[in-house]
């Protein structure tokens, strides 16, 4: 098993200066693959902490599945005197710093890149926004569904017709959280060659943008503005969920040679023949005729039935599955992507990568919010 001594960010130090999702996500990925990470949280702590119920021994099953492998340590930002020793721990410190408060708090307190970088050119810097730097919009506070809403996503989000929605989870606070991490080990690797760090610059809306980057040149070449396809696609058919007798199954008849299987599959070849569905570009045009012709046979057998069906064929297909479905199935099992955490009963998701076969272990709790004196109690800055 893989130990932090030979995990690939080993001997590097992280502080993480952030709360929510996205810095805290950012600062578990480094951690995982084996960095010292040290979160720093206002006297009251990070706002996840109480976002729940359902609470995990102590704190928000959110904070908690979002803040393991790190150490805890609180700074009233009030109090210049433990801002003045954060900012000396950092330059004896600190490889990277990530932060994620609001535009101007941390220039306030000689907390930001130029300054400490100015002391310590080798540091990796990275700031995390909501509109990111420069721009009319720069110094708006953000929140995932908020930048959801802004780069288009809830667009293309949810069924015809109907109103937008999110999507179930905080999509562009992670995809924000991987980009910082992915920009921090690029800057670290050029480290190695330069002796300098530098600026790393993420924010949720270009986040939010990069999720769209398909939709968008789909847009700039067709001048259409796509719209909501439900769970399905707008460029594919058949390429969505359909209703089983007992329960929804995703398939994905991504060319023509597993159209003609899919067809064959469901007792009607001659639909393969027909002008209408003879090519993607002519099944896309007419997809509601050919969806509803798949979902009127669909509708006769079980999840169950047309999953091992389509498998036996070639033809990709899924079932729609819960939470407790998807993390207990036998491939989720196989590949161990739920892992203990040492001293607890809690068990999160692993990171997805593996190195050599092996994942890298939970190798810590996530840390309890440090005992603050009376003076510092309740003391709260806004990130």
């Amino acid at each position: 098993m893989a130990t932090q001594r030979t995990l690939p960010l080993a001997g590097y130090t992280v502080f993480e200066i952030g709360q929510n999702v996205a810095a805290p996500f950012a600062a578990q990925i480094l951690a995982d693959l084996g960095a010292r990470v040290i979160k720093v949280e206002k006297p009251s702590g990070d706002d996840a902490r109480h976002w729940g119920p359902p609470d995990w021994e102590g704190a928000s099953a959110m904070f908690q599945t979002l803040n393991r492998n790190k150490a805890s340590q609180v700074c009233n930002f009030r109090d210049p005197e433990q801002v003045d020793q954060l900012r000396e721990q950092f330059i004896r410190e600190a490889d990277v710093i990530i932060q994620n408060f609001r535009p101007g708090v941390l220039e306030g307190l000689g907390l930001d890149a130029d300054t400490l970088r100015a002391r310590k050119p080798e540091l990796v810097y990275c700031d995390m926004g909501a509109f990111g730097r420069g721009g009319p919009l720069s110094d708006l506070p953000g929140y995932d569904p908020l930048m959801q809403a802004y780069g288009g996503l809830m667009s293309v989000t949810g069924e015809p017709g109907q109103a937008p929605v999110r999507t179930g989870y905080s999509v562009v606070d992670c995809g924000t959280g991987m980009w910082a991490a992915i920009g921090i080990m690029s800057a670290l690797l050029k480290r190695k060659d330069t002796g300098e760090g530098g600026r790393v610059e993420v924010s949720l809306f270009e986040t939010a943008l990069g999720w769209m980057q398909i939709a968008n040149a789909q847009h700039l070449s067709s001048g259409q503005v796509p719209g909501r396809f439900g769970s399905g696609a707008a460029t594919i058919v058949p390429y969505r969920a359909f209703e089983t007798s007992d329960g929804y199954l995703v398939i994905a008849a991504g060319n023509d040679g597993l159209f003609r299987k899919l067809c064959t599959a469901l007792g009607h070849p001659e639909w393969a023949q027909d002008a209408r569905f003879l090519g993607n570009p002519q099944r896309v045009l007419n997809r509601d005729a050919i969806d509803q012709n798949i979902q009127q046979v669909v509708a006769t057998q079980t999840r169950a039935y047309w999953m091992q069906l389509f498998r036996e064929a070639g033809i990709p297909c899924a079932p729609v599955q819960d939470t407790n479905e998807a993390f207990h199935c036998e491939q989720a099992q196989a590949l161990g992507v739920v892992q203990p955490v040492p001293g607890s009963a809690m068990q999160f998701m692993g990171l997805p990568v593996r190195f050599d076969g092996e994942r890298p272990p939970i190798r810590c709790a996530p840390p309890a919010l440090p005992v603050q004196s009376e003076q510092d109690q309740g003391a709260h800055h806004e990130h």
